[in-house]
């Protein structure tokens, strides 16, 4: 199962951080997102792109994971040669993760 099967995602840059949010679509599955969206997981998803740490902060009443990636837009937005590189960007990227079926 992809993670746009059970969620959804907000993006925000601001220089070189990449801010984004992991919302489920139902409460329910935010077990699943806590238990499989780490910030290891998340780093090595993107690796070569994400250069610094990778902090998660958890907010259950809302159904939703907050990851902010240090270094990550390749200098920041307006420095970086990469073709459209930032938060929007890999806010879409993040919900390609293939996480475990609901049980």
């Amino acid at each position: 199962m992809l993670l746009r099967d059970i969620a959804h995602s907000r993006a925000g840059d601001k220089g070189d951080i990449s801010n984004i949010s992991v919302i489920a679509y139902d409460l329910k599955d935010y077990a699943l997102l806590e238990k499989h969206l780490t910030t290891e997981r998340v780093k090595a998803h993107f690796a070569g792109v994400v250069q610094g740490d990778v902090v998660r902060y958890e907010l259950p009443h809302l159904g939703a994971l907050n990851f902010v990636m240090q270094h990550a837009l390749g200098g920041g937005v307006t420095r970086s040669l990469a073709l459209d590189a930032h938060g929007k960007s890999l806010s879409g990227a993040m919900l390609s993760i293939t996480l475990p079926e609901r049980k």
